[in-house]
């Protein structure tokens, strides 16, 4: 598969097969039709979809309150407005108390660009890895974006499913099966280990190909489930590799670098890890995808180019 799908078109197929199958689901927005791209389900199912306008805190309680009515409740709308402006709703009306809410972070990471630091969610992993009860999921296909929502839809209790805001091309082919808690090894090398997260899992895919023209030969990992997290399965991944490189559109602490560091060294596995995302204490730039990616070396060329700057210190 090769064809790439925004993955918020994935959400809203996903949602209208729900309720085609007798899933009592309602979605939730704030305002945040468009950017859920929720119109065809609306049409669909008019009278079904609830849009409580620019509340995000409204958008939370009321999501609450419908799981406890007895549905399966989805918030639809952009990561950084639903993490920074209903963060004490999702940590004590759903996270607290179980709720059957499924959150969507749409346009997570620095996906609205130039928009800048108030549209940007380089802080959603960090902060929902530190609320208790609560699945985190970062798909980085629409296969896998597909699977993932099926299964969080089955789930009973608090979900948060990381979306990026631009298309992504297919990773995986129809014999992908998504198991929660597991990793997923695209590449199996013998040098070094690329792990990352969501869209960025494109970039250490493309690194991997020019590590490979060097004669070095890279493991890719994409995480794809941050909790549950078969953290012996991470670990068994990257041991045997002389380094380690995680890569995240997002704060390098608290997301998978982090997740990385912490089963380094909880097991006691002295691997060099470098850690690539948006440094400590800064924001990610105001630009276009490319140009952002480019300035924090999240990119392609940025991955390899601190891989074997990584490999020689080594040496």
């Amino acid at each position: 598969m090769s064809n790439s799908e925004h993955l918020a078109t994935v959400m809203v197929n996903a949602f209208i097969d729900a309720v085609d199958r007798g899933v009592d689901l309602v979605p939730v927005v704030a305002d945040s039709t468009s950017t859920a791209k929720i119109s065809p389900f609306e049409k669909r199912f008019p009278g079904r979809l609830v849009n409580v306008g620019i509340a995000e805190q409204t958008l939370v309680g009321a999501a609450a309150g419908l799981a406890i009515g007895g549905k399966i409740a989805v918030t639809c709308n952009a990561a950084p407005f639903l993490i920074s402006r209903a963060n004490e709703q999702i940590k004590v009306d759903i996270c607290y108390n179980n709720t059957n809410v499924k959150l969507f972070g749409l346009n997570a990471g620095a996906s609205y660009g130039p928009l800048a630091s108030t549209h940007h969610s380089i802080d959603d992993i960090s902060v929902l890895r530190g609320f208790g009860n609560i699945q985190i999921f970062a798909p980085s296909s629409p296969l896998e974006c597909r699977q993932i929502i099926d299964y969080a839809l089955e789930y009973i209790g608090p979900v948060y499913i990381r979306l990026d805001g631009k298309a992504l091309p297919e990773l995986h082919d129809e014999s992908y099966r998504f198991v929660p808690g597991n990793i997923d090894v695209l590449r199996k090398g013998r040098d070094l280990a690329l792990v990352a997260m969501g869209s960025t899992v494109h970039e250490i895919v493309a690194a991997a190909t020019l590590l490979a023209e060097a004669d070095i030969d890279a493991t890719v990992i994409s995480v794809p489930s941050i909790r549950p997290c078969n953290t012996s399965q991470l670990l068994a991944a990257l041991q045997g590799c002389k380094a380690v490189v995680s890569v995240e559109e997002h704060n390098i602490n608290g997301g998978v670098g982090s997740l990385v560091a912490e089963v380094l060294a909880e097991a006691g596995c002295a691997i060099p890890l470098r850690r690539l995302g948006i440094a400590d204490g800064q924001y990610a730039i105001a630009a276009d995808r490319a140009a952002t990616r480019a300035r924090h070396e999240i990119d392609a060329q940025g991955v390899v180019k601190n891989a074997i700057a990584l490999l020689r210190a080594q040496q």
